[in-house]
């Protein structure tokens, strides 16, 4: 199967878009799913202890991220298990705003984790390059306050893939944002959809 998205002239809208679905399989197909299910494990584990789960991103990256925490903060309520500890740090417009404006956009998120973020706490950084800056700067702050750090990246994972302690890599071509950010979100629904049946099925 073609490993590049393409779309091809002189075919009709079904076929192209066909082509689109096949390349979003193909990638799913090639991800590290061992790393996935430690990804679980380091939830769990969080949502045990009592940690919080913070997510990040830009974008396109930025709604994933208030997309997963929601997702994931719903868990305990749909399988009636212990809730999640979750907040996404995209959601905070005029602090955002406030930090961009009076420090520079690359501070928006270590602003909020310097107040919030505590020992044992997880990040997940989002980011399709790898490379975004803010998001480079708040993995470096958790990790120099003892938390864990998960990034979620695509392309040929930036700096992120070396910088974090667990990495999911959608292993699409350079400049494809689309495939890649369809495949962090079905990742953030693998993931809540296995909690809540695994919680049901140990209840």
């Amino acid at each position: 199967m073609n490993s590049k998205m393409t779309f091809e002239q002189g075919f009709n809208a079904s076929d192209n878009l066909r082509k689109y679905g096949d390349y979003l399989y193909n990638l799913l197909s090639r991800l590290n799913y061992d790393n996935v299910g430690k990804i679980i494990d380091c939830f769990s584990e969080a949502r045990n202890r009592g940690s919080t789960i913070f997510f990040i991103g830009n974008g396109g990256s930025a709604a994933t991220a208030s997309h997963f925490a929601q997702d994931l903060g719903e868990v305990g309520r749909k399988s009636g298990n212990k809730h999640f500890r979750t907040l996404s740090l995209t959601d905070n417009v005029p602090f955002i705003t406030a930090m961009g404006n009076d420090y520079g956009y690359e501070k928006i998120f270590t602003g909020q984790l310097d107040n919030l973020f505590k020992k044992d706490d997880i990040l997940v950084a989002i980011s399709a390059s790898g490379n975004s800056p803010n998001v480079i700067e708040a993995v470096k702050l958790v990790k120099s306050l003892g938390g864990i750090t998960i990034g979620f990246v695509g392309f040929d994972g930036g700096r992120l893939k070396t910088l974090c302690d667990f990495v999911v890599h959608v292993e699409a071509n350079k400049g494809e944002y689309g495939p890649v950010e369809d495949i962090h979100l079905i990742i953030d629904h693998m993931i809540t959809s296995y909690i809540v049946w695994r919680d049901l099925s140990i209840l």
